[in-house]
């Protein structure tokens, strides 16, 4: 990409995303292949799990049945080489805990926890962002000291405990947001209005999880960028302030951030799965839980792979945003 261009660089960004697609397949089954190997290995019998509490009267030929039909008397890698084989003609297998296809488990579910993560994400990046500016410009002050332990203090804070205060404090003691749930209390439809004021408090929760790794990535890079040579010619030529750090050392100590992206889509997994158990939202949380206490083989692995995909998918996108950014980067590395 010449300088001064406004073209995108499709071809390279092209070139790049089909090799971490490739690169993906093994990923993809090797992971999946570890979650039958756990599950079989676990002390969980999954026709013990599937019969609930009948099966603690049940004989062990009714149980031995049981298990033959769920499948679960077979060798774990058969076990997961026919889920495989099925999963590429788009059969996902059927949820022995739910009792549903797992297609169906995650179709009905995955759109409330995409709306709750990029709710929650958008939120930290855009506070965040302006916090770390914020400090940045007077490091070592009172405000920036005042901030910087706040993020320290949020580092060691766990999602659940956050929520549980959240709840504590706006939803039962100033009763001014609802505890949990998607809809009000004995209300059949969920409407716009009552989707966006149960979806704050849980969107806030897990923003503030994420929030301390963007305040203190933005601080150190527009901090740095600040004591540069351009920065500082900027300064001499006269330049306000203001343009000085939203036009030069914002746009060069906002690049770190770019890779903190793909590397929060773990945490922010595993956050909003302890979020929406906290506050009882429907996303993929008690699928996730369901799965692992019941040793449901398809919705365990189908669930790992999507949240495999997630990191794998979120690593590519800060990739290119950096090749974006930075064309020294490019996109052949």
């Amino acid at each position: 990409m010449t300088r001064g261009s406004t073209r995108l660089p499709w071809g390279p960004m092209a070139r790049m995303a089909g090799r971490r697609l490739l690169a993906a397949v093994p990923v993809l089954a090797a992971v999946t292949f570890g979650v039958f190997a756990i599950a079989a290995a676990s002390p969980f019998d999954p026709a013990q799990a599937y019969a609930g509490s009948a099966g603690l009267s049940a004989g062990q030929d009714v149980l031995d049945q049981l298990r033959e039909n769920l499948g679960a008397d077979r060798p774990f890698a058969v076990r997961w080489w026919d889920w495989i084989t099925a999963a590429l003609t788009g059969d996902l297998g059927d949820s022995s805990s739910l009792r549903q296809p797992v297609a169906q488990v995650i179709g009905e579910r995955i759109g409330w926890s995409v709306l709750l993560c990029a709710v929650a994400f958008a939120l930290a990046l855009a506070v965040g962002t302006a916090l770390g500016v914020l400090t940045a410009r007077r490091r070592g002050g009172l405000f920036d000291r005042a901030v910087t332990s706040v993020a320290y203090a949020l580092e060691a804070a766990p999602p659940f405990w956050l929520g549980l205060l959240a709840i504590w404090f706006f939803a039962l003691k100033l009763d001014a947001l609802p505890a949990g749930g998607l809809t009000d209390t004995g209300s059949d439809a969920a409407t716009p209005g009552q989707i966006a004021s149960h979806v704050v408090l849980p969107a806030v929760v897990l923003a503030v999880s994420q929030l301390p790794w963007f305040v203190l990535y933005v601080r150190q890079g527009v901090g740095d960028a600040l004591a540069e040579d351009p920065v500082r010619g900027a300064r001499a030529r006269g330049l306000r302030e203001r343009t000085v750090l939203l036009h030069h050392a914002l746009r060069s100590g906002l690049l770190p951030v770019l890779t903190l992206i793909g590397s929060r889509v773990p945490e922010l997994i595993t956050g909003a799965l302890l979020v929406e158990t906290v506050f009882s939202w429907p996303g993929i949380a008690s699928a996730t839980v369901e799965a692992a206490t019941k040793v449901d083989f398809p919705l365990l692995a189908a669930l790992t792979v999507l949240a495999t995909a997630a990191v794998l998918v979120g690593n590519l996108l800060s990739d290119l945003l950096y090749g974006l950014a930075d064309p020294r980067v490019g996109f052949d590395g």
